[in-house]
């Protein structure tokens, strides 16, 4: 399998549960400016959309959405640790948490890339996703005074793996998410696993 990534992007996400999981795979970077891969290539030849991550496949095929692709190697991974059985419970609290951060964080942040967004908009927003980071530092602290270290257990999933990604994002877009300590706990706890640290130095991001 190859990743297509731009770094820091939510392609990072992939990229750790490909880590996690142990499965071969290569990477091949992506420039999101000039839409051209490090190899050359046009890639919207490759996604007409433009947008990372993707991964393909032996055979030429291709899977794009991070969400989609993160569940398909958790699930060849085989381990039941990135995501739960088909069809248990534990496995939906898995996909639950991968919703809310696609649909009420990563979205939310996307406008904030935009250039052309007006001070006055970007203010409302920013305040607007701050109020979610502190209703997700209360859960993270009811979580963790149960014992658990990630978002639905002891045990690191690829909902875990996005919610770190797109909190990265929050540094390039003035929002400030100081006075969340279980947040960051969380954060840290995640930054200090061996695949997240590898992800990271391959993409040439700091821990």
């Amino acid at each position: 399998m190859k990743l297509y990534f731009a770094p820091g992007a939510c392609s990072l996400a992939v990229h750790i549960a490909l880590r996690e999981s142990a499965l071969p795979f290569t990477l091949e970077r992506v420039d999101t400016s000039s839409h051209t891969t490090e190899t050359g290539t046009d890639f919207h030849a490759v996604n007409s959309r433009g947008q990372v991550p993707v991964l393909e496949f032996g055979d030429g095929q291709r899977m794009t959405e991070g969400a989609v692709i993160a569940q398909y190697v958790a699930d060849q991974a085989n381990a039941g640790n990135l995501i739960p059985s088909v069809g248990s419970l534990a496995r939906y609290r898995v996909l639950e948490w991968q919703n809310y951060v696609g649909t009420e964080l990563h979205k939310a942040y996307t406008p904030l890339f935009n250039p052309a967004l007006d001070t006055q908009a970007k203010r409302t927003l920013v305040a607007v996703l701050r109020g979610k980071y502190e209703w997700l530092d209360a859960r993270l602290r009811e979580l963790s005074a149960t014992g658990h270290d990630f978002l639905t257990g002891a045990s690191f999933t690829v909902a875990d793996a996005y919610l770190f990604t797109v909190s990265r994002w929050a540094r390039f877009v003035d929002l400030d998410l100081g006075g969340l300590p279980s947040l960051h706990a969380y954060l840290a706890r995640v930054g200090e696993r061996d695949a997240v640290r590898a992800a990271l130095q391959a993409e040439g991001l700091p821990a």
